[in-house]
């Protein structure tokens, strides 16, 4: 054993100490646990701003999914065929619907009103239109007819001694009464082709020119009728009723009908005035002036019972 005044030599496994390092001036002036709370609350500051410097995005997948998103519209009804110009994606084939055949999107999927009319004046207006040309081609045909039998008579006359010869005065009457008819033909195409070219809007319509005035004629009849509301009707009455605008190209308003009644005579005059009062509206456009003069809207408007007005 080594004695005690000669220390033992070190082994070859030891290692030197590492000098301290210097500590600041304010934290040996802290007793151990301040100066140990306080190095932890440093280090967690270091470490919360190294995370914050680290920045995420998210991958491309997620965007790329998102351009493809569809817009899925719920149909309450299908149909066997697939029409041929879809207006948008659903669950299912829906070729037309609602009460009217024509190719026009429905606005709420709620079922319509047994009562509500809306559609038929065009169907109406198409009606008289045919009836109107039919009842022209069978007087033109009627007329060339009696022409034809007129001229045959003159002819056999002249050629047949049993026959009566008509006199100078019954051919120039005949003449002058085929005469006047063709002239009041004439004057009924004449009239009937200057007539201004109308469009008829029910709730649903099939083009985005006609849909997009109709929707600005629509949210601007709202708020007129909103601000204007009938005193005497709010908190008591309420109801539903059809109305018929007739619109010129310059936006000018023709005439309001009540093609519906509400059953209450406050709220039909009140409508009607709403209508007026938020007129003249926007002039048509040019996509729309080319081709039509007059728009004809019906449309379903409500007073509720949280004293609204509101176009269904």
């Amino acid at each position: 054993m080594p004695s005690p005044s000669n220390p033992p030599s070190p082994s070859r496994f030891s290692r030197p100490a590492l000098p301290a390092l210097p500590m600041p001036a304010f934290l040996a002036a802290m007793d151990a646990p301040q100066r140990h709370l306080t190095l932890a609350l440093g280090v967690s500051l270091a470490l919360h701003a190294v995370l914050l410097t680290v920045h995420f995005t998210p991958p491309d997948f997620i965007d790329k999914a998102r351009e493809r998103a569809l817009d899925v519209i719920l149909v309450n009804s299908k149909s066997k065929n697939r029409p041929d110009k879809a207006q948008a994606k659903a669950q299912a084939n829906l070729d037309g619907g609602g009460n009217t055949e024509e190719d026009r999107r429905a606005k709420t999927p709620l079922p319509p009103s047994p009562n509500t009319r809306e559609g038929r004046e065009l169907l109406e207006a198409q009606r008289r239109v045919a009836e109107l040309e039919a009842q022209q081609q069978q007087q033109m045909t009627r007329l060339k007819s009696e022409r034809a039998v007129a001229a045959n008579k003159a002819q056999n006359s002249q050629t047949a001694t049993t026959e009566p010869v008509r006199s100078g005065a019954d051919l120039a009457s005949s003449a002058l009464a085929i005469a006047r008819i063709e002239g009041q033909i004439s004057r009924q195409l004449d009239e009937y082709n200057q007539r201004p070219r109308k469009k008829f809007i029910g709730a649903r319509v099939e083009e985005f020119r006609f849909a997009q005035y109709v929707e600005d004629w629509r949210q601007k009849i709202e708020r007129i009728g909103n601000l204007n509301y009938p005193d005497a009707a709010k908190g008591r009455l309420y109801g539903s009723l059809v109305l018929t605008v007739v619109i010129k190209a310059n936006g000018d308003l023709d005439r309001v009908e009540v093609s519906r009644s509400s059953g209450k005579v406050l709220l039909d005059d009140a409508a009607r005035r709403i209508v007026q009062m938020a007129a003249p509206y926007a002039a048509f456009p040019e996509a729309i002036r080319r081709d039509t003069d007059v728009l004809e809207i019906t449309r379903t408007w409500t007073f509720t019972n949280t004293d609204r007005l509101r176009s269904d």
